[in-house]
């Protein structure tokens, strides 16, 4: 006779297998659902939208599981804990990552009054640069549009760029879909409609003098949006300001594409201008409007149960490196925290030249798809695209050994070596990170950053981590100090 664990785990088997038809029902309330529309032009003042009711104290309300969630994060969300969630749905195994999109659960709800309406404005695989992107060419998009970017040029990064080359550029080091940077330009500035390039440096309203020009709008774009929804992703943004000082509480059934959109406005607009945004007809029905219902594509970004695959550390066996910098951002600043950084050993601080032997390896078999200054990136499943499956994220690779775009490597194999190249860098190490479907994962969680049994725990601020094996604990300082240092 089964018991009561194998009964329940068999449940929670079963909404695996059955998410990806889950997966296609609608979606609860509202998900951008208004019939097209001829114009993008938005009405004076934004529509009510349907509000949730009062719950009482831990009363349990109907949930389907989004791509991405985890039982830490949903408990932040629905002010509850981890402990009363398992208790009203046991079916979930001791180990489980994240959830199974669409699995139906029962979630004990503590109700906040400032919980904003529901509307959910794009599916979290039309957010990030995934597997949803492919195909999508930037360039030949804004080329057959009317407006003043098919014709933008800028100094950006070390060389001239056209205005789609600024949308690529930021969307693959952010990994944001370009789809999304292109409508939030279009619905700025006008960027795709308008042939007149409006008379500021500030396309996207953001005033400050040392984010001038389209790109560096798009990059304070860009990380503030990822800011936003990896902050959602992990709980640790549960409720923001506005400019005009209330507070924004997104829905708890949110997803974090949404809470990214919603970060990024409530940085530059807020009243009736950011109600407007963020509803049926601001960005959502815009960017229905430009590139089709994303809702339709029932594609799941981040599967339920996902686990990392076996990692070693980032250098040789038998040498001894310095864990110099715990989780932090793996692109720009803030979230999301998922990059580690090593260094190598040496007499000497700064910025210097690793030895032969103090190569980065690869952290397993796989094929290199981008290789530019400081970064190497190796895709584990082979299939030769960045947006797709487990990916590794390498920054500060010295130019001299750097391993060629398109090369086939080995785990263990050499793919060059730690320097100061690439991003802001005060001394020679490698920051690594992890992407799955183009989504950065956090290297703290229910999915940490794993190498040779290490496993990555975030400080009480970024870079002040710690790695922990058993009851081993080496702690993150760019001194390399005895408890900094890490043997393989």
């Amino acid at each position: 006779m089964m018991n009561r664990t194998t009964i329940l785990r068999g449940l929670f088997c079963l909404a695996l297998l059955l998410a990806p038809l889950a997966a296609c029902a609608p979606p609860p309330l509202n998900r951008a659902a208004a019939a097209p529309v001829d114009s993008v032009d938005a009405p004076a003042e934004a529509a009510p939208l349907p509000t949730r009711p009062h719950y009482q104290p831990g009363e349990l309300v109907d949930y389907a599981a989004q791509s991405g969630d985890t039982l830490p994060a949903l408990a932040v969300r629905f002010n509850t804990t981890v402990a009363e969630i398992r208790a009203a749905n046991p079916f979930i195994p001791e180990d489980a990552t994240t959830m199974p999109p669409g699995m139906p659960m029962k979630i004990p709800i503590y109700y906040l009054p400032l919980w904003a309406p529901p509307f959910s404005i794009l599916p979290d695989h039309a957010f990030v640069n995934g597997p949803t992107a492919i195909g999508f060419s930037a360039a030949a998009f804004v080329a057959s549009q009317p407006g003043w970017l098919k014709d933008y040029r800028e100094y950006a990064s070390g060389e001239w760029r056209s205005g789609a080359g600024i949308v690529d550029y930021v969307s693959t080091n952010f990994s944001l879909d370009p789809r999304l940077l292109l409508a939030i330009l279009e619905y700025q500035s006008g960027a795709l409609s308008d042939p007149v390039q409006p008379e500021t440096s500030y396309a996207l309203s953001y005033r400050d003098r040392n984010h001038q020009g389209v790109y560096l709008q798009l990059v304070w774009a860009a990380n503030t949006l990822n800011n936003g929804y990896y902050g959602w992703r992990t709980g640790r943004l549960a409720a923001f300001d506005l400019l005009d000082g209330s507070q924004f509480s997104p829905d708890p059934w949110e997803g974090a594409a949404t809470v990214g959109i919603q970060y990024f406005f409530s940085r530059i607009v807020s009243g009736n201008e950011f109600r407007l945004a963020v509803g049926p007809t601001g960005l959502a029905r815009l960017y229905r409007d430009l590139f089709g219902d994303p809702w339709q594509d029932a594609f799941t970004l981040i599967p339920g149960s996902l686990r990392q695959p076996e990692l070693p550390l980032p250098f040789q066996v038998g040498q001894v490196w310095t864990y110099t910098g715990g989780p932090h951002t793996g692109w720009g600043t803030g979230e999301p925290l998922s990059s580690i950084d090593f260094a190598p050993p040496a007499q000497t601080s700064g910025c210097f030249a690793a030895d032969a032997q103090s190569y980065v390896i690869a952290l397993g078999d796989g094929m290199i798809v981008r290789s530019e200054t400081g970064i190497v990136v190796l895709d584990l499943d082979g299939d030769g695209n960045e947006r797709t499956g487990w990916v590794i994220f390498y920054l500060h690779v010295g130019t001299e050994g750097r391993a060629p775009l398109g090369l086939q490597v080995k785990q263990g194999d050499p793919i060059g070596w730690p320097s100061c190249e690439g991003g802001h860098a005060t001394g020679t190490h490698i920051h690594i990170a992890r992407k799955y479907n183009g989504e950065w994962i956090p290297a703290d969680g229910v999915l940490p950053f794993t190498l040779d049994g290490w496993i990555a725990r975030n400080g009480a601020e970024p870079y002040l981590g710690a790695l922990v094996k058993g009851g081993l604990i080496v702690t993150a300082c760019d001194c390399s100090d005895a408890p900094s240092r890490i043997r393989r």
